[in-house]
């Protein structure tokens, strides 16, 4: 089977087909639009034999999101390569320097040596919920900046009185603020009301975003929401970072992939393991969110904690193994959600 390897790019893709031994067929550079995909298509034909062809992708979605759905629409098989095992066959390669065709060709060879890449597929209604979970925080993190401003102007307006610690994130206590305000002059009294009134729109747009990702992480992941801690924010985060559980052939790959599985750092006949900081660290960082919450509410929880810290963990060290065991179970209610969700489609 011929591989294609693909080094995208913001305005142009460079194309290496590849034979089953790694030696270089052909390169191509094409256009980011669909009528350049559709050539690219037309030009990969040569190359097709009875086992048909193997398009190997960067993993850089931004970049190549369009050029993977127009291939996938027309049949094409697509598995995408992370940058670092690029890296590692670049290195390993008799080439000199850096270029797009040579990091196309890494690509191709990266996915000839390693087995179990990612599949592209479509995208669904998870990436949906993340693009939304990630324009809410950012909202949220614009109205942060506001709030801190706005406070800084009241203060000089009126030192004797601030509103209350983290309640201008509500429209009704914005309202107070104005209504606090109201008939004092001058320039930084009008730039108040400027950002009372910026804060209030982004909080409105904030609420309305909570609603749509609360609806929609109810109606795909009801399991998942059952889980003690699990707010639909988290959930809905969850459920945009993993984009599809079914990527994952065991929840061992999963918890790798969240980082929660430990590193093994052994030396010499000495077996043992630290704490991983790989892996997606928004989904490790929601696992944190309710491993907080559990640890302090849930009572299987607590007891679990409690006797790590009987057997010589410290409070640190039990938390991260409350973490994995979540893993383990978020993976099976996605894997519950995944499976209801297939059932309703069949009816």
């Amino acid at each position: 089977m011929v591989t294609l390897g693909i080094d995208a790019h913001k305005r142009t893709h460079t194309v290496v087909a590849v034979d089953q031994h790694g030696r270089q067929l052909a390169t191509k550079t094409v256009g980011t639009n669909t009528k350049d995909h559709l050539g690219l298509l037309k030009w990969a034909e040569q190359f097709r034999d009875d086992e048909g062809l193997l398009w190997a992708v960067e993993d850089c979605r931004h970049l190549s999101r369009r050029l993977e759905r127009d291939l996938l629409r027309s049949g094409q098989a697509i598995v995408r390569v992370p940058p670092k095992l690029m890296a590692h066959v670049r290195d390993s390669a008799r080439t000199y320097g850096k270029s797009d065709p040579i990091d196309a060709l890494a690509v191709a060879r990266a996915a000839q040596r390693e087995p179990d890449l990612a599949v592209a597929r479509l995208d669904g209604p998870d990436r949906d919920l993340r693009l939304l979970c990630d324009h809410r925080e950012s909202l949220v993190n614009d109205r942060t900046r506001v709030i801190c401003r706005l406070r800084w102007f009241l203060h000089e307006l009126d030192p004797s009185w601030e509103p209350k610690a983290r309640s201008l994130d509500r429209v009704r206590a914005l309202q107070r603020v104005t209504d606090h305000i109201t008939g004092l002059e001058g320039t930084v009294a009008r730039l108040a009301h400027e950002l009372i009134d910026q804060a209030i729109t982004l909080t409105v747009k904030i609420n309305e975003l909570t609603v749509e990702i609360t609806e929609l992480a109810s109606g795909m992941a009801p399991a998942l929401l059952a889980i003690p801690g699990c707010g639909a924010l988290t959930a809905a985060k969850i459920l945009g970072e993993t984009a599809g559980i079914d990527r994952f052939k065991s929840n061992n790959a999963y918890a790798r992939h969240n980082g929660t599985a430990p590193m093994p750092v052994w030396s010499s006949n000495k077996a043992r393991h630290r704490l991983s900081r790989t892996g997606n660290r928004q989904l490790n960082t929601a696992l944190h969110r309710m491993a907080l919450t559990q640890a302090r509410w849930h009572p299987p929880a607590k007891a679990m904690i409690e006797r790590r810290k009987a057997g010589g963990n410290s409070g640190r060290e039990a938390l991260r193994v409350l973490k994995r065991r979540l893993s383990d179970v978020v993976y099976a209610a996605l894997q519950q959600d995944l499976a209801v969700n297939h059932q309703l489609l069949a009816a």
